[in-house]
Formats: C-alpha cells, sequence, structure tokens
C-alpha cells in the first residue's frame, strides 16, 4: 500500500504518528508527566485542537513546534495526528522551537541557556544580533549565558530546591566549584531568597576583593613614579611639560601636557 505524501506546505494534514521524529533541537529536558496525562485525556475527549508543526526530513517527519502536543497524543494512543508541514532549515527550526517554549514560559533558566546557545551556533551570529532576533534584551540574554558555567550536578541542585537564576547567577562570582556548590547548599538549608543570597556570597568575596587590591596599588605607585620622573627629565632638558593628577574612587587618573616645542635651525656663519 502506498503511503500518502503531503504536496501542500503550510496546509494541516493528518500524518502517521510513528513518522513523526522528535526534534533533534528541543531545548526543554524535563517534562511534566501529570500535566501531559491532563493533556491527553482532554484530546481523547475534544482532539487536538492545536496541531504541531512539522518538517520533512527523508521518509519521515520531522516535529518543529509541540513536543508536548505529541507526547500527549502518543499516551492516548492517536494513530494519526493533524499538524503543519513547513519547510524549514536547522536555524529556523532551533529559533522557533526556542522561541514557542520561551513564549508559554515552559523552560527552566538552564534550558532557556541551552536553547540561546543552540540557536547561536546555528545562526553563526553574535549575541547582540541573537538578543535582536529572539526579542531579548542583551544584558538578559548575556546573563542566562553565564548560567551555563554551572555544572551540570550544580544546575540540577538548583531545580530541585527550586533555587531562582538570581540564586544561580549569585554564586558565579566564586572562583572554585566547591565553593560554589557549598553556597547552593546553604541558600537551600536557611531558605535563602535571592536579595539573601546575594549578601551570603558579598561576605565571601568582599574580604578577597580587598586583599586582591593591595598588590596593584603598589604597581600604580611605580607607574606614577615613573610618570613623575619622565616629567622632572622632560623640564630639565628644557620641555615645558606638566602633569596634572586627579584620584577617584578606585582609579588613578593623569594628564601629561607635552608642548611641541619647533627645533630651531642654527645660523651658519
Amino acid at each position: 500500500m502506498l503511503q500518502r505524501k503531503p504536496k501542500v506546505k503550510g496546509k494541516v494534514l493528518s500524518i502517521p504518528i510513528e513518522r513523526i521524529e522528535a526534534s533533534p533541537f528541543q531545548a526543554r529536558t524535563q517534562f511534566d508527566e501529570q500535566e501531559i496525562a491532563r493533556l491527553a485525556l482532554s484530546i481523547m475527549q475534544n482532539g487536538l485542537l492545536q496541531p504541531v508543526t512539522v518538517r520533512k526530513v527523508g521518509e519521515h517527519f520531522q516535529l518543529i513546534a509541540g513536543e508536548r502536543r505529541l507526547r500527549a497524543c502518543k499516551l492516548a494512543q492517536l494513530q494519526e495526528v493533524p499538524a503543519i508541514l513547513c519547510e524549514y532549515k536547522d536555524q529556523q527550526t532551533a529559533a522557533l522551537g526556542l522561541l514557542e517554549n520561551i513564549q508559554r514560559q515552559n523552560l527552566n533558566p538552564f534550558e532557556q541557556a541551552k536553547g540561546i546557545r543552540e540557536v547561536i551556533r546555528l545562526w553563526g551570529c553574535t549575541q547582540e544580533e541573537a538578543a535582536k532576533r529572539l526579542g531579548m534584551a542583551q544584558p538578559t540574554l548575556n546573563n542566562k549565558l553565564r548560567l551555563l558555567a554551572l555544572t551540570d550536578n550544580q544546575q540540577e541542585f538548583c531545580l530541585q530546591h527550586n533555587l531562582t537564576e538570581r540564586h544561580a547567577r549569585a554564586v558565579l562570582r566564586l572562583e572554585q566549584e566547591e565553593q560554589r556548590t557549598k553556597a547552593l547548599e546553604q541558600f537551600a538549608k536557611q531558605g535563602m531568597n535571592a536579595r539573601q543570597a546575594d549578601a551570603y556570597i558579598e561576605k565571601i568575596v568582599e574580604p578577597k576583593e580587598r586583599k586582591k587590591s593591595i598588590p596593584m596599588v603598589r604597581d600604580v605607585r611605580i607607574f606614577v613614579n615613573t610618570i613623575n620622573k619622565a616629567v622632572r627629565l622632560m623640564v630639565e632638558a628644557g620641555v615645558p611639560a606638566s602633569a596634572k593628577k586627579n584620584e577617584g574612587e578606585g582609579y588613578v587618573e593623569y594628564i601629561v601636557h607635552i608642548p611641541i616645542v619647533p627645533q630651531t635651525t642654527a645660523v651658519k656663519k
């Protein structure tokens, strides 16, 4: 028996469920089984109201959007599912899947970060360009990508203990993996909110930053003395150079003024 080959693109078609493969670009890794079971019951009673979106890959169809719906249809033991057939490349497929999940707020912060990293790789674009395409502020996108510096175990710990994205970002100020893990454990153990977590990390980081500033001050003094000596030598050589120093919080600004003195030509006698 010949299988029907859909010809019309963008039209809702009925496709055998076994011919639909999961998307390799699916950012979401965790699914609420109870939610899928409720959706499956609704599908059994009312049918699938919103078709999934697929693209043709070889002899099969690859899911673009609708992972939850497809899982629910399988649970409801449907033989065929309504699907919209589209022609999309990898870049479009990954971006659409991510956008759907972001708009539905179904992704956890780490899934969002991995999805964003994947579309940046596929698009071959900068973070600034990706932020524009995804409708995100660039600082927001950058902060999400920073979360991937945590290990898989640390990410899983955050999810299991309902720690927020801000909790996760707070520990990134700590350099060592063991320190980050201990801090996350303290957040969960003491039930800290995001503000308390920031204050906890600040107490750990502040003394270290103060110690690091000591050798830097010594180096700056050497540079300042070198500038003063250079200006003094120019003045002694007859060049009316001058230097002005301004000190601010955490910085020293030096303005050196060296006038361009035209060379005199010796007069032949």
